[in-house]
Formats: C-alpha cells, sequence, structure tokens
C-alpha cells in the first residue's frame, strides 16, 4: 500500500482528526491512538488503528508521549491551539531550528483547528494550559455549522424561504477538516522526500471550507451565470424544478439533475409518458420548458404531483428498468435522465456490500486497504503494552509507569504492592 512504513500518532479526538487518521490507516499507515485513561469513546473512524491510554498530566506519561512522537513520521492535533504546546509538546521540540536541534526533524506535524489561527475569531479557539478533562471538547469552542457559517457557504445552501439548511457535518469536519488535513500531511510528504524535513501542517475548518466550495463562492461573489438570484432561485441551490428531490407516494425521495437540455428531453419523454398512460390530460411540460423560467413553478408542481403517484422503486423501473438495489451492475440502457433514487443507509450498504464506505480514491497498484467488516470502536488502551514493548520498555519501566499513574487510575491500582495479613 501507499503508506507502508508511515507512522503516525494521532491524539484522539472527534470527526476530523480521526477521519484524517483513518484515511491514512486505509492506505498502509501504522496508526497509534493515544487516548485518555477510563476515557469513553464514540469515535467509529478507528479501523485499522491501535491505542495506548496515557495521562499527560504526569511526568512520565507525558515522557511517553514524546518517545512516540520522536519515532513517528506524521503527528495528528486536534487540540485547540496551543494544548500541545503548553503540555510541552508543540513543534518547536521535535523541529530544527537556527537555536537547537529538534528531536525529529522528519515529523509532519498536522495541526487541526476550528477557526484560523490569526483570524477574527481565533480567540474564540481559546488556549488551554491543561489537558482537556474530556477529550471530546476540541478542536473549539464551535463546530460544523459555526465553522461553515463564517465561511460564506451556508448562506448559499438550499433550505426553506427563511433560512438554509446545513448538510449534517459534512462540509467543515469531513471535506474542509479530515480530508484537507489527510492532503496537506501527504503533500508534506511528498516535499519531505526531497529536503528530507518535517514541517507544519495547519488546518482549519473555516478555510477548509471555504476552500472546498472555491467554485460556488467564486460564482456567488462575481454573479455568474446560474448564480445570479438569491438563494434558492439558481439552477444548483434548490431554484430549478429540474435539479431538486422529490417525494414518491410512499415516502422515498427521487432526485432529478437533468441540467443539459439533451437529458431533460429524455426525463421529460419518460415521466410525460407516465403521466398520459395514468390518464393525465392537462398541461404537459416540454423541451422548451426548461429554459422557460416564467414556467418553472408549473413545472415543479407537475413534478412534484406526478412523482407522488408512484412509490420511488416504480420510478426506478421508469428511468432505468431495473430495481433500486441492482443499480451497480446496470449496463447502459439508452436513458440518461438524470433521476436516480435516494437510498438510505441501509440500502447503499446493500448495493454497494458493505458497511462500510470503500476506501477511495482507488489506486492500481498500490491498492488500499479495507481494514473492517463490522461497526465497532476502539477500547482506549487496548493495545497499550504492546505499543510500550514497542518502545523499548521492559517490564520493570512498564510497571513503574503503572505506579506513577501515567497509565490511569486501574493501572496504578493493579501495580501496588499487596497488604500482607
Amino acid at each position: 500500500m501507499a503508506l507502508n512504513g508511515i507512522k503516525v500518532v494521532e491524539f484522539a479526538g472527534l470527526a476530523p482528526g480521526p477521519f484524517a487518521g483513518l484515511v491514512l490507516a486505509h492506505n498502509g499507515a501504522s496508526v497509534i491512538r493515544i487516548d485518555r485513561p477510563s476515557s469513553i469513546t464514540r469515535d467509529l473512524l478507528c479501523a485499522g488503528k491501535r491505542s495506548i491510554a496515557l495521562d499527560l498530566k504526569t511526568a512520565s506519561g507525558l515522557r511517553v508521549a514524546k518517545d512516540l512522537i520522536a519515532k513517528a513520521d506524521v503527528l495528528i492535533d486536534p487540540f485547540r491551539p496551543g494544548v500541545l504546546e503548553n503540555l510541552g509538546l508543540g513543534p518547536d521540540l521535535f523541529h530544527t531550528t537556527d537555536k537547537r536541534e529538534g528531536l525529529n526533524d522528519k515529523l509532519i506535524y498536522a495541526r487541526l483547528a476550528g477557526f484560523p489561527r490569526n483570524g477574527t475569531h481565533s480567540s474564540m479557539a481559546g488556549k488551554y494550559h491543561y489537558i482537556p478533562v474530556t477529550w471530546s471538547d476540541i478542536p473549539a469552542i464551535g463546530h460544523d455549522i459555526n465553522y461553515i457559517a463564517l465561511s460564506g457557504i451556508l448562506s448559499m445552501l438550499p433550505g426553506t424561504t427563511d433560512k438554509p439548511a446545513f448538510p449534517l457535518n459534512l462540509i467543515a469536519d469531513f471535506a474542509g477538516g479530515g480530508i484537507l488535513c489527510a492532503n496537506g500531511i501527504l503533500l508534506a510528504l511528498v516535499e519531505r522526500g526531497r529536503s528530507g524535513r518535517g514541517q507544519v501542517v495547519n488546518v482549519d475548518m473555516v478555510s477548509g471550507s471555504r476552500y472546498v466550495s472555491y467554485y460556488p463562492l467564486l460564482s456567488a461573489v462575481s454573479a455568474s451565470e446560474g448564480w445570479e438570484g438569491p438563494r434558492g432561485t439558481n439552477l444548483l441551490d434548490g431554484g430549478a424544478p429540474f435539479y431538486d428531490v422529490y417525494t414518491c407516494s410512499d415516502g422515498k425521495w427521487m432526485t432529478v439533475g437533468c441540467l443539459e437540455p439533451q437529458f431533460f428531453a429524455q426525463f421529460i419523454t419518460k415521466f410525460n409518458g407516465v403521466m398520459t398512460s395514468n390518464g393525465k390530460r392537462t398541461w404537459l411540460p416540454s423541451q422548451a420548458t426548461r429554459l422557460a423560467m416564467e414556467d418553472w413553478p408549473k413545472l415543479r408542481k407537475y413534478l412534484e404531483d406526478g412523482f407522488k403517484t408512484q412509490p420511488r422503486d416504480f420510478w426506478t423501473e421508469v428511468f432505468h428498468g431495473k430495481n433500486v438495489l441492482v443499480l451497480i451492475d446496470l449496463p447502459p440502457l439508452g436513458t440518461d435522465a438524470c433521476a436516480v433514487p435516494v437510498l438510505s443507509p441501509t440500502e447503499a450498504a446493500e448495493l454497494h456490500g458493505s458497511l462500510h464506505p470503500t476506501p477511495h480514491p482507488e489506486l492500481s497498484r498500490a491498492p488500499s486497504l479495507h481494514l473492517q467488516d463490522e461497526i465497532k470502536t476502539l477500547d482506549p488502551g487496548k493495545h497499550t503494552t504492546e505499543i510500550l514493548k514497542e518502545l523499548g520498555l521492559s517490564e520493570e519501566e512498564m510497571r513503574q509507569l503503572g505506579i506513577d499513574g501515567a497509565l490511569g487510575n486501574e493501572a496504578q491500582e493493579l501495580e501496588r504492592p499487596k497488604s500482607k495479613l
């Protein structure tokens, strides 16, 4: 695999950091997640990773973390700006400067923040002078919805006439956060191949959201064709009736995306055929209706009423000639109507043959690894002993870590000498 031999240390977090680590693990990297002792995790993005539990408020726990990072190729820091620096684990410790030699000058130090580090809202992220009591309150005082709000893209998204709707936490956490963090790490690894040196990769989810929204943002501020009107009146934001989602008689949905005239022609011919066969003899749209914006409200009502006459799988048969769950094997059927059913997560898993989305993109000579079939979390500290042995610690040194509390209270209790009766 492409990243075989690459060692990654990932501090436990939620969403963007774990997803960046997952992308690397899927491609062969060895990923160690540092968890807080006694913590409970909800992280499902853990396939192929191992976990060590360390209390970084103890000197010995901090020393183990430092040793892990000193031997790693990549560090993923999901904390608010300043947390690792205040612990003495900032990039200056590992990277060589004019004043001192670093512990690991080849380290790619990837930092994920919510807001731009030097922007107007950077103070919202704050600075810890301690490790958070729970590591789930990261990466900043804000979440995906706040980051896309400042990026400009939320104001453009479809919704009601009163307000836009947010697309889960996909844009900031995963596209602008996790994916761009993984991308930055890969760029830094390529550059390291030339220079022999690591560097800091700074990712913030406001800037990341803006970057993945490059096209619509530029289109909006330049009033490009198709983006001239207010939200909800343009081609791609729900304004065009031939680019929208429609409810069927069973409460399920069909998507229609026939923007181009040739695709619209095929769609409306098929749709009109169903309507006329059902006894529909009133107004029927033609190919010319696509450009007649004054007829768009009438076209939308026609499609809304029409789709509600039949269940989703009926419409799938109309446009594809096959049942919804065999679409992936469809050969070309001579229809480019751009009408596709909306699948539930369970249906999509059945269609694609796995509960887990397949790692993507596909490489021809160094394919990604499908690491997990069942949905499960990774118990914090599950591989602590194994990882400590790999670091070269002896049984006595590991026992001392337990006594010091570096591995948590449970380990400390186990290592205390038993009183004699």
